[in-house]
């Protein structure tokens, strides 16, 4: 975590964001085959982004029979593990990638989501290097250039991770989730106000989603804008999950007043200037 934000409180929050932001970059990275629309891998009855814990387990548990039955098929792998990582069960998904990407050497796809099992498993430096393996110079793929950029942001290399979003967004303007990454990105290094701007214009695209949202209500909430923030963090979600992310949000903001410690910060001469150096 960078030295210009040194209290533990505020470690805390940066290292939650640096949460929100691997997990919407390397979500980001979802193909079709991801998203178990194909073959003989179990449909679900909603998008993942809406289910909740007791709806997670039992899909997850529907693709764990089916991946027992055939743990060579990329697509059953593949879709294993990702909901095995939205259930923070993050060792297990990267045995199954493993056994997976044994069978399938080649397969972009399932080098892809090798590369976001090790960086879920904080194998950082791995994961990069499989990512690169999946991506092909002559048609590069955007959200994998993006997954790059948060996993540098994971080990510190906030310039060479901000590069890379912004190699993404020139192959995908306006992109809100690359956008995101890169506001999330301004974030961890402590420049509120850079990271609101980009996540007001991700936030502000036709295709956002939640998640793009919920970032930037923790981006408003960290600089002491929490009637904003829940505003926010309430949009286009079920009162249930609402709750539950306006609730994350309050413990996140409400010790020891951090949200006016980081907005005092970010007002101090230089305070984005130093952070940028990283």
């Amino acid at each position: 975590m960078p030295a210009s934000l040194t209290t533990t409180f505020t470690n805390r929050i940066l290292q939650g964001a640096a949460a929100s932001l691997i997990v919407l970059a390397l979500a980001g990275c979802s193909t079709t085959k991801d998203r178990m629309t194909t073959g003989s891998v179990p449909k679900l009855t909603k998008p993942v982004e809406e289910m909740d814990a007791t709806e997670l387990r039992s899909a997850t548990d529907r693709l764990g029979q089916a991946y027992e039955k055939n743990p060579r098929d990329p697509v059953t792998g593949v879709s294993y593990a990702n909901l095995l990582r939205m259930n923070g069960r993050d060792t297990q998904a990267l045995a199954v990638m493993q056994q997976v990407a044994i069978s399938n050497p080649a397969d972009r796809n399932v080098l892809a989501a090798y590369g976001k099992a090790q960086a879920a498993a904080g194998q950082f430096q791995q994961a990069l290097d499989t990512i690169g393996r999946a991506q092909t110079p002559d048609r590069p793929d955007w959200k994998l250039i993006s997954a790059q950029g948060a996993i540098l942001d994971q080990m510190g290399r906030a310039s060479d991770a901000r590069q890379r979003y912004r190699d993404a967004l020139d192959i995908q303007p306006n992109e809100p989730s690359i956008l995101s990454n890169l506001g999330m990105s301004y974030v961890l290094t402590g420049d509120l106000r850079t990271a609101e701007t980009y996540l007001r214009s991700a936030a502000s695209q036709p295709t956002a989603d939640s998640r793009v949202r919920q970032n930037l209500a923790l981006v408003v909430g960290l600089q002491g804008h929490f009637p904003e923030a829940e505003q926010i963090a309430r949009r286009e979600l079920s009162p249930q999950q609402a709750d539950a992310n306006v609730a994350y949000l309050r413990g996140m903001l409400s010790q020891q007043n951090s949200w006016q410690k980081l907005a005092a910060k970010d007002k101090t001469p230089g305070a984005a200037e130093a952070s940028n150096t990283n």
